[in-house]
């Protein structure tokens, strides 16, 4: 399997980008000619820079506006091509994209189109190389793959052949099951790219908005398993145009590109695989999977819950999270043998707060202040979890032992936090036995249950890359993405979960410096949990007892009560208790969702107390305004 990106994929210069490339483990790139043309050195120099570096430039691209134009415009695009060619031989680049026309003087003839791309291709094969087709989605008269398929068959010639990219195939909502009936050899390459859905013109979707497979909407793993079905055996590559990604550090955006094509083998590897195993047995799905060597980490974890959120402190801001904490309902419940941390139990939850100054959290204090550093997944089998995040490019994390405490799998996640992986057969308290002087002491608590989700606040640059996470690493499913209004600008929201809800992660990220999300980012640097939330039995219950705890919630406005019988058919007693109490509502087909927020902490950090009623599966999204106004205006 040989892997590929194209250089527009990435920010820096061009010797930063191939440096990035080739340190996340890539065999080749496609050179994007505007690359070029700003490189400080020759053809040459550039060829073996990319030796240098162990890098193969697979593909020289894109030449435009070629194909069937008047004889004069014809005859200069020949002329344009053999210093294309020369340049390539020069490199050492094998193969070139023809895009198709987009000018004005492009004539809507197929048969000329071939018999220009024809002589186009004479002209390279004398020189050794080839010369790939590709239809652009905004192609003049060629914008679907099988216009271009039937142009280059009618062209007949070994050094003319076809190239595919995702993107131009899925935003058109093109059906690329014809793909398997293209002869895999005459498929020259393929280019992947995923995109959220938009209602936007196609060339600035994409030029803008392209994504790495797993980070948009796309069906990016049927379409690649066409390909394999047809036989294809060339590179697998990625050629994205964003607008973050040009400023995103390129070493993070080479790693995130790597993943995905590692996280996309292996989901069409499943696909393949299920196909031959069928009582119908697919023998082409057999073949592709004995031919391409694709990926094929641990199976995607499933999760028990939370196991536990460990924030990173000092001495002197450890005592104000142990008074927040015992606020909420916590009771300490041990000592760390090892280190300066203490373990908060409540229900099932178990909340750590670690001041060790030699710690990987200590660390993570240093950089933003107390802060939640790591979170503990409880999963029946956490070194494969571990492996899987591995071999999907995460890093491995080893914590420092004491006699008999446990070791736990455990990776860095974007940005620098931790992520564990707790056996669940360990139980409830079976790690905290082991690496903790338990306090069997009882104390009333506040009736929180379980956490329900974890929301973090994330530089708009690493949005992208852990909706990747998320969905590669820990195998979570994504819900649609929202915008959210602050009153200070707009906050984009997705949500992950595993199949059975029992981890949540919702991924928050703002286009506006000011509002209260992006503030809290700009306090952390890469950003990290901004808000908890702990699921319960009986809100109003709960909410008075935290009150007399001295818990001080957000203030909501009358307005929005008035607002709610407007929108629900509520029963009287209910909307009164919830004005009363502060609680906001939401409903849903499935069920209702209750909810209240704590007010944020100095460093942006604040709680959230839900219950959900039936099967409501949200977040009290549509309440998001109510919250973001009510903490910009306490």
């Amino acid at each position: 399997m040989r892997r590929s990106i194209a250089t527009v994929s990435l920010s820096g210069t061009l010797r930063q980008k191939l440096e990035a490339v080739a340190a996340a483990g890539f065999d080749g790139v496609e050179l994007f000619e505007p690359d070029f043309t700003h490189f400080p050195g020759s053809a040459a120099d550039l060829g073996r820079m990319a030796a240098d570096l162990g890098l193969t430039i697979d593909l020289f691209q894109p030449f435009r506006d070629f194909e069937a134009m008047p004889p004069e415009a014809f005859a200069r695009s020949l002329e344009r091509a053999e210093r294309k060619f020369d340049l390539m031989q020069a490199m050492g680049v094998p193969l070139m994209l023809c895009c198709s026309n987009t000018s004005p003087l492009c004539v809507d003839a197929p048969a000329l189109a071939a018999e220009q791309l024809h002589a186009l291709a004479e002209r390279a094969a004398r020189r050794g190389l080839r010369v790939g087709f590709e239809a652009l989605a905004w192609g003049r008269h060629t914008s679907l793959y099988g216009q271009a398929w039937d142009i280059v068959r009618r062209a007949d010639h070994p050094a003319l052949g076809l190239i595919l990219d995702s993107f131009h195939t899925l935003s058109l909502r093109d059906d690329p099951a014809g793909i398997a009936d293209i002869p895999g050899d005459r498929i020259f390459f393929l280019q992947m790219a995923d995109a959220p859905l938009m209602s936007l013109d196609v060339l600035q979707w994409a030029r803008h908005h392209r994504s790495f497979p797993g980070q948009g909407d796309f069906d990016v793993v049927g379409f690649y398993e066409q390909v394999l079905l047809a036989g294809y055996s060339g590179p697998l590559s990625l050629e994205i145009f964003n607008d973050v990604f040009r400023e995103t550090p390129n070493r993070r955006t080479a790693v995130d590109a790597m993943r995905s094509l590692l996280y996309l083998e292996s989901q069409v590897r499943e696909r393949l695989a299920a196909r031959a195993a069928a009582p119908a047995p697919d023998a082409r799905a057999a073949s592709a999977l004995t031919l391409r060597g694709l990926a094929e980490p641990p199976a995607a974890p499933a999760f028990a819950g939370v196991a536990f959120i460990e924030f990173a402190a000092d001495e002197a801001t450890a005592p104000q999270l142990d008074v927040q904490l015992r606020q909420l309902g916590f009771r300490r419940a041990g000592r760390h043998r090892s280190k300066a941390a203490t373990l908060y139990r409540q229900g099932d939850i178990a909340m750590i707060v670690n001041a060790e100054p030699a710690s990987f959290a200590r660390s993570r204090f240093e950089l933003h202040g107390p802060s939640v550093c790591a979170l503990g997944l409880r999963t029946a089998q956490p070194q494969a979890a571990q492996d899987r995040a591995i071999a999907l490019c995460s890093q491995r994390h080893r914590s420092p032992l004491g006699p008999g405490e446990v070791a736990v799998p455990a990776i860095v996640s974007p940005g620098g936090n931790l992520v564990h992986f707790v056996d669940a057969a360990l139980g409830t308290d079976g790690l905290f036995a082991a690496d903790f002087v338990l306090d069997e002491g009882q104390a009333p608590d506040a009736g929180l249950q379980r956490v329900d989700h974890v929301a973090l606040g994330l530089n708009l640059d690493q949005y992208d890359t852990w909706t990747l996470f998320t969905r590669a690493v820990l195998g979570l499913s994504l819900a649609e993405s929202q915008e959210l209004a602050d009153p200070f600008g707009l906050v984009r929201s997705r949500a992950a979960a595993d199949a059975g809800r029992n981890v949540r992660l919702v991924l928050n990220a703002s286009l506006s410096r000011r509002t209260l999300t992006a503030r809290t980012v700009g306090r952390r640097g890469d950003g990290g949990v901004h808000h908890i939330a702990f699921a319960c039995e009986d809100i109003f219950d709960t909410v008075a007892r935290l009150r007399a705890r001295g818990v001080a919630f957000l203030p909501i406005s009358p307005n929005y009560y008035d607002d709610l019988p407007t929108r629900f058919d509520l029963d009287a007693a209910l909307l009164a208790r919830m004005r009363e109490a502060g609680v906001l509502f939401d409903r849903s087909a499935q069920g209702d969702f209750l909810h209240i927020y704590t007010r944020a902490a100095d460093e942006g950090l604040f709680f959230e107390i839900v219950q959900r009623i039936g099967a409501y599966d949200g977040y009290g999204a549509a309440n998001s305004p109510a919250r973001m106004a009510a903490q910009a205006q306490a």
